[in-house]
């Protein structure tokens, strides 16, 4: 297997991913919500609903699209088991 170098931008990108992510997953769980099935049923369908508006939440994770938020969850799952 190759070793890709990740770029300055690429960095930043993902950075942001994660930051919003974990922002989203924070008011999530302080609205009583399970952070995981709300944020898997926002990726399957896309309705933002499933997001609470709680810290400007719904707003965070409209700013991303959501196969970055997929591509970083499967990264950091990987980066786990590997």
């Amino acid at each position: 297997m190759e070793t890709q170098k990740i770029s300055t931008y690429q960095r930043t990108a993902q950075d942001e991913v994660r930051t919003n992510l974990e922002l989203v997953y924070t008011a999530l769980k302080e609205k009583g919500y399970n952070p995981i099935t709300q944020i898997v049923g926002y990726v399957l369908s896309g309705d933002p609903t499933y997001i609470t508006s709680h810290r400007n939440a719904r707003a965070l994770i409209g700013r991303l699209e959501r196969d970055e938020l997929l591509e970083e969850m499967v990264r950091e799952f990987l980066r786990d088991v590997l």
